[in-house]
């Protein structure tokens, strides 16, 4: 199959180096000229959780270079997801399903804004842990679920097809029926852990051990949940503290992208992950007041570094 994997941060270079692996004709594209210049040159390194590989694959940064293919994977920040997804009209021929991938809420939406809902499909990725070492070389400290779903509604035979292109390019893969559960449950985890650990500035895994700490996380985490349930969100599981604890058992190591950005001094996406609870529950008749103040010690933070997009 051809894939391209718009985006190919450190998460998006986890998944052009496990197809590409798979045997997959890939092309990563990116607008980080170096990242593309590294991965023309010496191939794409990826190692952690799946191993240690060097890929060869396709590198651009313009999507016109690659031309239409069976499968993109949209896998920029929520902030770029419109530009992203209006460039990348040269990948697209008559049945190409687009992959929208980010973190927080929103993401699918602005893609389907601009490319139709039939399109688009809902992809939630959580336990990875992925960082960028360098131009062409990704990190991961886990691996652990990859959640698809229909934009609009239940499995498809186009759904399966893509959910058997991850599973055979080594992913633990989920195809489901509803995805507001599987964005909310996602969105869950990120909250505990993305806020707390750009505030504090350390590591998922020490944000559990840290006892003060380890309450805000499951405040954020609370005030979520509840949310959810207030607008009729299905969740798998009842006591959001154990799950999101769970979740950060799996990655201890990892620092979530909000403090990765914060490190880079660029901009975050603070207001689709945390910021989105406060949100929500104005529409819904919640308060969540936790969310909101770690949201507004991120963008002080973010002020603070001079943060640029």
């Amino acid at each position: 199959m051809k894939i391209a994997v718009v985006g190919t941060g450190a998460m998006g270079s986890v998944y052009a180096a496990l197809f590409a692996s798979a045997g997959h004709e890939v092309w990563a594209i990116d607008r980080w000229k170096e990242h593309v210049d590294a991965m023309r040159a010496h191939g794409l390194r990826v190692e952690g959780a799946s191993g240690d590989r060097t890929v060869r694959l396709h590198a651009s940064s313009d999507p016109r270079e690659a031309g239409p293919c069976d499968l993109v994977v949209l896998a920029t920040k929520a902030m770029h997801v419109a530009a992203a997804a209006e460039s990348l009209k040269p990948l697209l021929k008559g049945e190409t399903p687009v992959l929208s991938i980010q973190n927080g809420l929103g993401g699918p939406e602005t893609a389907a804004s601009v490319l139709g809902q039939d399109r688009v499909m809902v992809g939630v990725v959580g336990g990875f842990g992925a960082s960028m070492r360098a131009p062409g070389h990704a990190h991961h400290n886990g691996m652990e679920l990859v959640r698809l779903g229909e934009f609009g509604g239940p499995i498809t035979p186009r759904l399966k097809k893509v959910e058997e292109v991850w599973r055979g390019a080594g992913f633990r893969v989920k195809v489901f029926d509803d995805i507001d559960q599987l964005v909310w449950e996602k969105l869950i985890c990120n909250c505990s852990l993305s806020g707390p650990c750009a505030v504090s500035g350390l590591a998922t895994g020490e944000v559990m051990a840290d006892p003060d700490l380890a309450k805000v996380s499951a405040a954020c985490a609370t005030e979520a949940f509840d949310v959810a349930r207030k607008k009729g969100v299905r969740l798998g599981f009842d006591d959001p503290v154990a799950y999101t604890r769970e979740f950060a058992s799996k990655i201890p190591l990892a620092r979530p992208s909000v403090l990765l950005d914060l490190l880079a001094r660029r901009k975050s996406e603070i207001d689709v992950i945390n910021g989105s609870i406060p949100r929500v529950g104005r529409e819904v008749g919640l308060a969540a007041p936790v969310n909101e103040a770690i949201t507004a010690l991120v963008h002080a933070k973010e002020r603070e570094l001079r943060c640029s997009s």
